[in-house]
């Protein structure tokens, strides 16, 4: 890992890599300061925590670069490289850090003994990523080392991919994968072999123990010993374990009862000479079903409680739900390749479904926070689709170096793990490099799409909202200016009445006036006509 982020990084990648083994000696420290017992889920805390750290360290020196592209100084680059960078930081790790939080106080067993580990990790990787980082990289500027070519190599910036346009296409590919272990555990169950390879954790069963005359290895063992000996059990899925040096083996076995246990005994009599005494011990379940049960609340608490801060932090509840949804994604994508490939579920299984949970969300945070500050500086442009679509497009663009660094040096630290471990090593490294392939691809391709498809579906019901609201909001006053209307028509017909009602009167006040004149200018005729008669 630090020679790949030297290589990369250049000088930034030195001092990275010298914070890296300051935290690996830390946490070793403080390990053995608070008594910590190492188990399976303790490692599986260290290997989160120091992918955790190497990913704050990719996260600024990203930053870094961006800012030497842009043309700024080597001093203003790094200022602001590691001022840009503290939100998601801080972001990602507090966000685990609550999952831890509710863990140890929910769990019990190794899921207490993960959140333990994984909360120690946690701080002392942002300790280190945010202090002694930031420590020794700006000692090598201040001892003259100026020159921007050995802060990074800066390249030209990358086209945006339309991840976007092609969401259909990764939603299709998620509910396919999501859905093959469910569809596996009916293929295996219709086989007889059992939905999933619970081992002996889990289900308890029979250990024998045989010693033979010389020793035998897996092959063999697997190629003329198990056919027959699962025809005598009835267990299709006989764990085999060899004692190295030895010429013992250990079958674990469903339980046997007596008429079982005297078969096999014949068999191995009878069949390879074994004259040694076989010994047979029932094994109770180590991982009972309270303890299970309590691994499953507490992982669903914490993924409430995770919901909530990021949904508290983005002030989006879309943001939330993406980054659950893509978890319950990588948790059921591992748990596909539990069922297909048959690997054993024990207390491997715990603690690589509680990795994923802690390392998945961490890495969709970081593209959530590009893409609230890239909404926060186009504003209201950003309420266009078209634009939003190019924002999301960019966004996880830039990011995309980022996942797949991170996503790189996490899988070649697991990758180690699975070649010099042991086989409960090997059980529980496996699904884990698939959890982290898993985690990369739906933190890429499926959290900003599906956030881009809800926030959009949300503007278009808001403008229904509104034009439904402005037609509401209408009608009143359609209808009062229709009455307004109707009023004026009936105050005109009133005024043209009362015109024609006024004219009538005219006319026969002047009717009467000349029928008044008439009658005295004939008065007056018969006045003169008397008068001249006289």
């Amino acid at each position: 890992v630090c020679l790949f982020m030297m290589w990369v990084y250049l000088l930034p990648g030195l001092a990275s890599s010298i914070a890296l083994v300051f935290y690996t000696g830390l946490t070793l420290v403080l390990l053995n300061a608070f008594d910590i017992t190492l188990t399976l889920p303790g490692i599986a805390g260290i290997i989160l925590g120091i992918g955790m750290a190497v990913d704050a360290n990719v996260i600024i020196f990203a930053r870094v670069k961006e800012e030497l592209s842009s043309g700024a100084s080597v001093h203003a680059s790094l200022k602001a490289g590691f001022h840009k960078a503290m939100s998601a930081i801080l972001d990602g790790n507090i966000t685990t850090l609550i999952a831890a939080a509710v863990l140890w106080f929910r769990g019990s067993g190794p899921v207490r003994g993960f959140a333990q580990t994984l909360a120690l990790g946690v701080v002392v990787s942002m300790f280190t990523a945010l202090v002694v980082t930031r420590l020794i990289i700006f000692s090598i500027y201040a001892l003259g080392i100026r020159n921007p070519k050995v802060y990074g190599r800066v390249k030209a910036p990358r086209k945006p991919i339309d991840f976007v346009g092609k969401r259909k296409v990764f939603f299709i590919i998620s509910i396919l994968l999501c859905v093959s272990g469910f569809a596996g555990m009916g293929i295996n169950h219709a086989r007889g072999i059992g939905a999933m390879n619970y081992s002996l954790d889990f289900a308890g069963g029979t250990a024998t123990t045989v010693i033979f005359d010389r020793e035998y290895t897996l092959d063999e063992i697997d190629s003329q010993m198990i056919p027959e000996l699962e025809n005598i059990t009835g267990d299709m899925n006989i764990q085999v374990q060899t004692v190295k040096g030895t010429n013992q083996v250990v079958f674990k076995t469903q339980t046997l009862d007596l008429e079982e246990r005297e078969a096999f005994e014949t068999y191995m009599q009878d069949e390879f000479g074994v004259t040694e005494d076989i010994t047979t011990e029932n094994i109770s379940s180590t991982v009972s079903s309270e303890m299970r049960s309590d691994a499953v609340v507490a992982v669903l608490l914490a993924t409430v409680f995770m919901l909530l801060y990021i949904w508290f932090r983005f002030k989006d509840i879309r943001f939330a739900t993406s980054a659950v949804v893509a978890l319950v994604h990588d948790v059921l994508v591992v748990f596909a390749f539990y069922v297909i490939a048959r690997v054993s579920v024990g207390n491997t299984f715990i603690a690589c479904m509680l990795t994923i949970v802690g390392y998945c969300i961490n890495a969709t945070i970081v593209i959530f926070d590009r893409i609230r500050e890239e909404l926060r500086e186009n504003g209201r442009a950003a309420d266009n689709p078209a634009v939003l679509k190019e924002l999301v497009n960019h966004c996880i663009t830039q990011t995309l170096t980022r996942s797949i660094y991170t996503s790189l040096t996490t899988f070649i630290t697991i990758t180690v793990l699975y070649i010099m471990g042991v086989s409960s090593i090997k059980e529980f490294a496996s699904p884990l490099m698939v959890g982290i392939v898993c985690g990369a691809y739906s933190s890429v391709c499926v959290t900003g799409p599906l956030w881009f498809t809800m926030k959009t579906k949300g503007m278009k019901m808001s403008a229904i909202n509104a034009l439904a609201d402005k037609n509401a909001g209408s009608e009143p006053a359609k209808a009062a200016e229709k009455k307004a209307a109707e009023k004026a028509k009936d105050t005109k017909k009133a005024d043209i009445r009362n015109n024609v009602s006024a004219k009538k009167t005219s006319g026969s006040v002047s009717s009467g006036k000349e029928s008044g004149g008439t009658q005295a200018h004939s008065a007056r005729r018969y006045t003169k006509n008397r008068s001249q008669k006289d």
